[in-house]
């Protein structure tokens, strides 16, 4: 895979966006997709995502997240950066999720009172890694 050179995109349904390789920071606003407008700042840094005016996503240094998809069953989405990523996403509020990285199971997260999870992945330059989050049933 590579960096999103528009910075955002649709695919197949999802959203694809950031490029970790940019020197400086660049933002595109208003991009609509399944009639919500999503915002992204991203450089090599940060990368952060916003849907209407909301948190959704946030990774220090920068990554360029491939397919990202919300259910309310979880989260899932490919991300590739230079180097280890701490990724926070914004879920249901004190609700636990499994978390797998690559179809192992790096175990179960509790949100925090403001719907906050917080993950560490670990990245080799250019190969994206699979993650995917899953609401547990209650």
């Amino acid at each position: 895979m590579a960096v999103v050179e528009e910075l955002i995109r649709t695919e197949n349904g999802t959203i694809s966006f950031g490029n970790y390789e940019l020197a400086s920071k660049s933002k595109v606003e208003d991009f609509e997709f399944g009639g919500d407008l999503y915002k992204v700042k991203t450089f090599k840094e940060i990368t952060k995502l916003e849907k209407n005016g909301m948190f959704v996503y946030e990774s220090v240094p920068g990554t360029t997240v491939h397919q990202l998809k919300v259910t309310e069953a979880g989260v899932s989405f490919d991300v590739e950066g230079a180097e280890d990523a701490q990724i926070t996403l914004e879920l249901e509020e004190e609700k636990e999720y499994k978390v797998l990285v690559d179809d192992v199971n790096v175990g179960h997260m509790k949100t925090n009172l403001g719907g906050k999870l917080n993950l560490g992945v670990e990245l080799n330059n250019g190969t994206p890694v699979n993650v995917k989050i899953e609401k547990i049933a209650e």
